[in-house]
């Protein structure tokens, strides 16, 4: 009987940190092996026979094994080992990914990593695969709305993986549709250490900001027989979390939409300037100020005749030092709002893994996994109106670049926003697979695999808003965030709140997405030298539906019914009148003090008496939820076939190693959405297909002893954004300014890639690489934007709702007023994406024994290319120019301490033409982050337990970005500092 042997350092290196007790994961560039540049292996590693021999001596060995992993390798990958069964270096994948180089975290507002992007391109760049299976999840963050392919990790239990590699480079036989690369999670299996073990851990969190205590634990038990030949392993995980997070939002910032009267440029008084003239070069117009002084208690406060017609020379003379047209640019925040959140993060997880090797020529495995997760989220926030205000501006100041520094408002007024998300995820997956050896040297390796998957999503957000009486406040903006003064008690539910201008929301979606695949890959050869050729087919469904019964639910609670039931004619506003299940008069009973300076609304109360669960059931479909994006869905089915090479030769005596090869991929795509054709509501679908072929091209060289140059050449696809092709028109906000058009003729992004690099190896596990990479990616789109009128968009005026409504007669009524139109494109030009990476590992025993450091730096430079250049360049967003992080390390046998530094430099958040002022972007600012762990083993007690101790956001660092200009802040969130101390062991 023949056994098959390991061959290559990696397997080596995974079979010792999943047997140690190490003091943190081993973390490495991993482009090992012929095994490994094959892509994500569906099966499992062989059977390694050298377990005995191997004696792990903590993070530094791991560290070891992946240098040696790294140096045997030929093209360009990175690896994450866990530390041992159940543990992971992070509770979050996506925060272990932040410390390899070239990656780039995208964090939700709670500080909680997200998602990825790799080497300069957005995280829908970026595959993500489960034991080389393709992965979609139907969960979306707290102010994400992941309309494209994006793949939230935080979905997934750390606790149940012991690798992730990110492949920058690809093969031919590595699944496509990463442009910028594949990330593989790899889940822990019976085999990977033969024996029976029951691994737990139990942790406790407590957040400076949501306070409590939030305990996690899990469990994982692998057994295998006597004779090696069956193996099961079952894991089960819980994490009962809380977030707190406080913030500040603006939602943009806009500027009035003066008439002429107002602009003193002698047309038409009722009228309004046209774009580019004075009063009117910029655009935005989302804040209108009366044509008069109005009656109410602040304008006669403020020392105002209510009825003086509010012109040109009024302006002047109550803005001392300013002119009709700078005043017509003045910038306020649309919605200058203190934002807080709370609620729960909880999470269950289930694993099984089964193993059966009959014979040393046959492999079967099954793994399983199911994710579910409640999320509840109590977001409350104060608004001071801007948007469709009225606020009238007495002693304005503005800076250089228009930006309100400080001014008396009056007319103003706020509106209190509680809504309460309350959203449900579910993720499982199943997929079989075997390994059959052929030949009679058993040289000809058969694997095939099948996989399926469903994830759904179903969150409600119900929204409550009601309005204070008028007021006069001094605003002021420092630089930082606003704030103002006012005479109002915002905390006071007597104060006077009033559902005039007020609103209800029920506003459900729901998501599901679901993928099938099967594959088959045929080896000739052994692992270093081998002719490889393979087919694959896989399918990929996706579905957003949103749901909106607001009008409903707001003719019972806040407009009145007859005592039949029916809606009055004419239907009522949402005032609170006598007919409403809560008038005006009881309004002040739903509201409550809060504890951060403002009222909140008692929710449940609320609800209850407004019978909220009928208006929730029955929603009806509409254009698209709540967070932006649109009702719809794709299906996507693709057949690939691929021929791969890997071999070696020597080059003056010194070794070579080649992989080459050619994968071709046929799509047939349909999008489907909901369209309106003469007054009819009905799904459209559209088909489509395309093709490509798609070669690479990896070598490394051993140049002499100690040092490696590796390069690669390749060709990658992206799908096009589903969302952007949807055969629909949507506003995005309430405003109804901006609106989005699909376009289903959207290509594929193909990306052209060369890659080199080398490394130094400096002795143990100590190495100094550097990288230079080089895209160019064609097909990139670029939004699109155009201003068209209304009534253009043929979407009916009363399919609006009210505030959307009084936003557009605002801006003159459905004939007068103009939307921004926003359509994504293909640019007839190229992306290109340059960049470097440079990495240090480097133990410093020589200085203290058990100490040492690993650092790494990432700089992208992105440039366009061709005749859509300029257009394309504004639309290059969320890249970070440069990163870099840096982790310290002591450890001994039974102690460790790891402190770890991550910074990203900002970056364009947004494409230009932001609330309609077409210089206008997004900009997120410079953030770093510092968190520390540790641990040490109580080697004296059974099992050896392990005591962890880790602090996350050291240092309380904020995230903000701003709008335009950094004087005009976008958003602002603070996370607070995590601490936590668990217990782990193994028996």
């Amino acid at each position: 009987m023949q056994k098959h042997l390991a061959r290559n350092t990696l397997s080596r290196a995974l079979s010792a940190a999943i047997l140690g007790m190490a003091a943190t994961a081993a973390m490495a560039q991993e482009v090992a092996a012929p095994q490994a540049q094959s892509g994500p292996q569906a099966a499992p590693a062989e059977q390694v026979t050298d377990l005995d021999s191997v004696v792990v001596k903590g993070f530094r060995q791991s560290l070891q094994y992946s240098t040696e992993a790294k140096r045997d390798s030929t093209g360009f990958t990175d690896s994450i080992f866990a530390e041992d069964i159940g543990k992971f270096p992070d509770t979050n994948i996506a925060e272990s990914l932040a410390r390899v180089p070239g990656i780039q975290l995208n964090r939700d507002v709670n500080g909680e990593g997200l998602n990825i992007a790799i080497r300069g391109l957005p995280n829908s760049f970026t595959k993500t695969t489960i034991n080389g299976a393709s992965v979609a999840t139907a969960s979306i963050g707290l102010d994400a709305t992941n309309q494209n392919r994006e793949v939230d990790l935080n979905l997934f239990p750390t606790e149940f993986f012991n690798q992730v590699t990110v492949y920058k480079s690809p093969t031919a036989s590595l699944v496509e549709g990463g442009a910028s690369g594949v990330v593989d999670m790899r889940n822990s299996r019976p085999f990977d250490i033969s024996g029976n073990h029951i691994t737990y851990s139990l942790q406790a969190d407590h957040n400076t900001n949501s306070g409590g205590v939030s305990p996690r634990g899990s469990v994982i038990g692998n057994w295998t027989n006597e004779e090696g030949t069956f193996g099961a392993l079952v894991g089960l995980t819980s994490t009962r979390g809380k977030i707190g997070v406080e913030g500040y939002e603006t939602i943009g910032w806009t500027n009035p939409n003066l008439t002429n009267a107002q602009c003193g440029n002698g047309g038409a008084a009722g009228g309004f300037p046209a774009l580019g003239q004075p009063c009117n070069v910029t655009g935005g117009n989302g804040w209108r100020i009366p044509d008069v002084v109005p009656n109410n208690p602040s304008t006669i406060a403020a020392g105002l005749t209510p009825g003086t017609p509010i012109d040109a020379a009024w302006l002047q003379a109550n803005n001392p030092g300013l002119t009709p047209a700078q005043i017509g640019e003045a910038l306020i925040p649309r919605l200058g709002r203190p934002v807080h959140m709370s609620g729960d993060r909880d999470r269950d997880g289930f694993l099984g893994s089964f193993e059966w090797r009959p014979n040393d020529s046959m492999h079967f495995w099954l793994d399983s996994m199911y994710t579910k997760a409640r999320r509840t989220n109590s977001r409350v926030d104060m608004n001071l109106v801007g948007r469709n205000g009225g606020m009238i501006p007495l002693d304005m100041q503005l800076d250089a670049n228009n930006v309100v520094t400080s001014a008396t408002f009056t007319n103003a007024q706020f509106f209190l926003e509680h809504r309460e998300y309350i959203e449900d995820v579910q993720y499982w997956q199943v997929s079989p697979g075997g390994r059959f050896w052929f030949g009679d040297e058993q040289n000809i390796r058969l694997d095939v695999q099948a996989n399926t998957s469903r994830s759904w999503m179903f969150r409600e957000s119900p929204t409550i808003l009601v309005n204070s009486p008028f007021t006069t406040l001094e605003y002021t903006n420092g630089g930082a965030i606003p704030s103002w003064n006012t005479g109002l008690d915002l905390n006071d539910p007597n104060l006077g709140w009033t559902w005039v201008g007020g609103r209800l929301n029920v506003q459900n979606e729901k998501r599901v997405t679901e993928t099938s695949g099967v594959r088959a890959d045929l080896q000739f050869g052994e692992d270093n030298k081998n002719v490889k050729v393979g087919v694959a087919w896989d399918q990929n469904e996706r579905r957003i539906q949103g749901f909106d019964n607001s009008g409903a639910w707001e003719d019972l609670a806040c407009r009145g019914l007859n005592a039949d039931g029916s809606v009055p004619v004419p239907r009522p506003a949402c005032a609170g009148g006598p007919l409403a299940a809560v008038t005006n008069a009881e309004l002040a009973g739903y509201l409550r003090p809060g504890p951060h300076g403002f009222i909140v609304a008692d929710a449940s109360r609320f609800k209850n008496d407004t019978n909220y669960a009928f208006f929730r059931d029955n929603a009806p479909e509409s254009g698209g939820p709540n967070t932006g994006g649109a009702t719809g869905g794709f299906d996507e089915d693709t057949f690939a076939a691929y021929v791969e090479v890997n071999g070696e030769s020597e080059i003056w005596n010194r070794n070579l190693r080649f992989n080459f090869g050619v994968r071709y991929a046929q799509t047939d795509q349909i999008v489907s959405g909901p369209v309106t054709i003469g007054g009819v509501r009905q799904w459209q679908s559209l088909d489509g297909d395309y093709s490509e072929w798609l070669p690479s091209f990896s070598a490394a060289w051993d140049v002499a002893d100690d040092v490696v140059v590796r390069m690669s050449g390749s060709r990658t696809m992206t799908r096009p954004n589903p969302s952007s092709m949807l055969p629909a028109t949507t506003f995005t906000d309430q405003s109804a300014q901006v609106a989005n058009q699909g376009n289903p003729d959207l290509t594929p992004y193909i990306s052209n890639n060369f890659d080199l690099g080398g490394e130094w190896y400096t002795g143990d596990e100590g190495f100094v690489g550097l990288t230079l990479f080089n895209k160019r990616i064609e097909g990139y789109t670029f939004q699109g934007v155009t201003t068209r009128p209304f009534t253009d968009l043929g979407i009916p005026f009363d399919d609006l709702n009210d505030t959307q409504q009084l936003a557009i007669n605002n801006r003159g009524g459905p004939n007068v007023a103009t939307v921004n139109v926003n359509q994504q494109v293909n640019a007839n030009a190229e992306l290109e994406i340059r960049g470097w990476e440079a990495i240090w590992v480097q133990p410093l025993g020589f200085v203290f024994e058990g100490l040492g450091f690993m650092a790494n730096y990432t700089d992208i430079d992105i440039k366009t290319l061709g005749a859509d250049a300029k257009a394309l360049a504004g639309n290059v967003y969320g890249v970070s120019p440069s990163m870099w992080n840096a982790t310290t390390y002591w450890e001994n046998d039974i102690a460790s301490v790891r402190l770890s530094y991550t910074w990203a430099e900002g970056a364009t958040g947004t494409g230009p033409n932001q609330q309609g002022i077409p210089f206008a972007q997004i900009y997120g600012e410079d953030r770093g982050q510092l968190d520390l762990s540790s641990s040490y083993t109580l080697d004296w007690v059974a099992g050896k337990p392990q005591l962890t101790f880790n602090i996350l956001n050291i240092t309380g660092e904020e995230r903000r970005s701003y709008f335009a200009f950094p004087n005009a802040v976008n958003d602002y969130y603070d996370p607070g500092t995590t601490y936590s101390i668990g217990i782990r062991g193994t028996f």
